[in-house]
């Protein structure tokens, strides 16, 4: 299979797991939320909880094992996770605005995740990730067709552990006052915005020193 096909694979199998994850929130949200989703949220059944947190893990696993099925080399398979994870983060968004016209907008703050503790933010936040890890990781991915690969050298690798931390620190900072049962308060976007910019620079980076693999 060439890369132009592989690659539109790997979006249409984004574009439908976000429907399926959409669907299950609109399910949630019939339960839990019939006048619509708001904060603090309402309590929920322990074990329904924990299917939910186990249901995350499972679907980064099985975000994995699609990424590694379609490539050999770590390199691609790691962009591939990414491309996948992005575009279902959109899609996400996207099909629950179609089906119940929610987010109202970009600033409405969200639930994003619950491992270890619930993420919370402005829809606007993981979206922009999501686009910067679709970008750079297609990138990658087109260099590696051309048997090109980026280089993360070691302060490189360091930069984008550095940047991930920070852009997740961000979201669970909030997230500790919607897990006290409150409200999730201003989103420290400064932080935000440092290591998304530190992501951006070491994605660069690495990319500009791609080498070339005979």
């Amino acid at each position: 299979m060439g890369f132009g096909m592989r690659l539109v694979w790997l979006l249409l199998w984004g574009v439908a797991f976000g429907y399926i994850e959409s669907a299950v929130v609109v399910y949630l949200r019939a339960l839990y939320y019939p006048e619509g989703f708001s904060f603090p949220l309402a309590p929920i059944d322990p074990s329904i909880l924990k299917t939910e947190i186990v249901r995350e893990g499972v679907t980064i696993v099985l975000l994995w094992a699609t990424a590694a099925l379609s490539y050999k080399k770590l390199q691609s398979r790691i962009a591939a996770f990414f491309i996948l994870f992005g575009v279902w983060d959109i899609f996400y968004y996207i099909f629950l605005k179609i089906v119940l016209n929610w987010p109202a907008s970009l600033s409405t703050w969200d639930i994003l995740f619950l491992i270890p503790l619930p993420w919370a933010g402005p829809v606007w936040a993981p979206v922009l990730v999501s686009s910067g890890l679709i970008f750079f990781s297609c990138t990658i991915l087109f260099l590696n067709e051309k048997k090109k690969y980026a280089r993360f050298a070691p302060l490189t690798l360091v930069s984008l552990v550095t940047a991930a931390c920070i852009i997740i620190a961000s979201f669970l900072i909030p997230g500790l006052e919607v897990a006290k049962g409150g409200l999730p308060g201003k989103f420290p976007a400064p932080l935000f915005w440092i290591g998304f910019a530190l992501g951006i620079a070491g994605y660069i980076r690495a990319i500009r020193q791609s080498d070339r693999v005979s």
